[in-house]
């Protein structure tokens, strides 16, 4: 088997700014995004009913997905067929998960029953609960967020190194979240949790490409290269990981891995664009001009 080799670029052949000008628009587009929907909806990302509060069933019937929907008095948020893991379904029958905005749980289990559905599974999220994991989880990103620059400021103890390390990682979370509006993925605590995860893939790679251009013996297109044979190496195999997750999870209707798996693809995407074009115009510059200035 070929090993993977990462080429070699001429970065000779572009400024600075033109390094930085594509990953500083789309982080612009970006942000656009999430204060458009957030000025139309009243929050920049949509959440799930983990954040809004809400009700789900697990149904087994020989309706058709849309006869389920219309089979209750409340309008379904989604319904959704699903894989039947505990073999209980029979030839002619499908599984659903069916999720509501209302949390009466008990009127939509003896609706689901009286039209003749077979419930597997059923759960409720009340509107305060969801209010107080949507906190949670902010605050989480947020101090998550906070505790890397304050690490990245430590361990470099320089300016224009660390801030590059910081945008980076801000761009990498920024991006996916724009996407998940584009895509109709609902904020979750799945997908809050892949937003972490993005956080410390994206510092791993900056903080790679940064120790081998500023500790590292060699030139500077040397260290680049050299930190980019394991960075790239590493984050493509992350991210071809995830991208089968993401197939594999739509293909067999599991929404969560599905969002999982997309949302941390576009973010190891974006971090690539970002490590080695944003953050590796400011080092260049740092290295250049910036430290003689």
């Amino acid at each position: 088997m070929n090993a993977f080799e990462v080429p070699e670029v001429d970065y000779d052949q572009y400024t600075n700014r033109q390094l930085a000008a594509v990953p500083l628009a789309v982080l612009g587009l970006a942000i656009l995004i999430l204060v458009g929907w957030w000025a139309m909806t009243g929050a920049p990302v949509t959440p799930g009913i983990d954040f809004t509060g809400g009700s789900e069933l697990t149904v087994v019937t020989s309706m058709s997905q849309s006869e389920v929907e219309a089979s209750f008095d409340a309008e379904p948020l989604s319904v959704q067929q699903a894989v039947d893991e505990a073999s209980t379904v029979g030839p002619d029958e499908n599984q659903y998960i069916v999720r509501f905005q209302s949390t009466g749980i008990d009127q939509l289990r003896t609706q689901a029953q009286n039209e003749g559905m077979e419930l597997l599974s059923s759960s409720s999220t009340a509107a305060a609960f969801g209010s107080g994991n949507q906190q949670t989880a902010v605050i989480g990103v947020l101090v998550a967020f906070l505790g890397m620059s304050v690490l990245i400021f430590g361990l470099f103890r320089t300016f224009v190194p660390s801030i590059a390390v910081v945008v980076s990682a801000f761009s990498d979370i920024i991006i996916p979240l724009a996407a998940m509006n584009l895509l109709n993925i609902k904020l979750s605590l799945g997908t809050v949790a892949a937003l972490l995860m993005l956080i410390g893939y994206s510092v791993d790679s900056d903080i790679l490409l940064n120790n081998h251009i500023l500790r590292r013996s060699g030139s500077f297109y040397e260290s680049t290269h050299r930190a980019m044979q394991t960075g790239v190496t590493m984050t493509v195999t992350s991210l071809s990981a995830m991208a089968v997750m993401a197939v594999v999870a739509t293909i067999f209707n599991i929404e969560l891995m599905a969002s999982i798996g997309t949302v941390l693809v576009i973010g190891l995407a974006a971090d690539l664009m970002n490590t080695y074009l944003l953050n590796l115009s400011l080092l260049r510059w740092y290295k250049f001009e910036g430290v003689n200035r």
